[in-house]
């Protein structure tokens, strides 16, 4: 891909981005996102020839970049705290970003509209989450070395709902302190 193509669709994928994270999949159209990029809309179709197909892109660059900045739940040089830590930080720091909620959790809350490509994709960020959060709470639990009566996958589906819920409470206050407060408690 020529650098100036790739420039243009990672600007693109900024501002649909950007888009999603404060009004959802249906609060923004191409033309939406070719104003604020400085093109014409037939230049973002150039890119993305479907809002399905810009969507898809979009949560999967999320996905990648959401993955890389959490690292490996095996990670024996980190502590299970540090881990879980690390995940609240990655959310905490979206919400630093101009009060913006988790592009999935928003996504996830409209998933009934969603074209299937895209509802897809959202569906695989939250596993992903799930899974990575699971190997954490097992790790957890074999250091406890005792049985624990909620299984790691039921905690990992709960330090989820957690984090979306503590970014859509502390998006609401319009008060960053509440999700550290939440995530602090967890």
């Amino acid at each position: 891909m020529p650098a100036a193509k790739e420039n243009g669709a990672e600007r693109i994928l900024d501002v649909a981005q950007s888009h999603i994270q404060r009004f959802g999949y249906n609060g923004f159209s191409f033309r939406d996102v070719a104003a604020e990029v400085g093109m014409k809309s037939a230049s973002v179709h150039y890119h993305f020839p479907t809002k399905a197909d810009l969507g898809v892109a979009v949560v999967k660059r999320y996905h990648e970049q959401f993955a890389a900045a959490l690292g490996g739940a095996s990670d024996s040089a980190l502590s299970v705290e540090e881990l879980l830590a690390r995940f609240a930080n990655v959310y905490l720091a979206v919400l630093n970003a101009d009060q913006l909620m988790c592009l999935c959790g928003m996504l996830g809350a409209e998933v009934a509209a969603l074209p299937e490509d895209v509802a897809t994709e959202v569906k695989n960020f939250f596993s992903y989450s799930i899974d990575w959060l699971t190997i954490v709470y097992e790790r957890k639990d074999q250091s406890n070395g005792k049985s624990e009566t909620m299984a790691p996958r039921i905690k990992a589906q709960r330090h989820l709902a957690t984090m979306q819920g503590a970014l859509i409470l502390a998006r609401s206050m319009r008060d960053p302190k509440v999700f550290n407060e939440i995530a602090n408690a967890i």
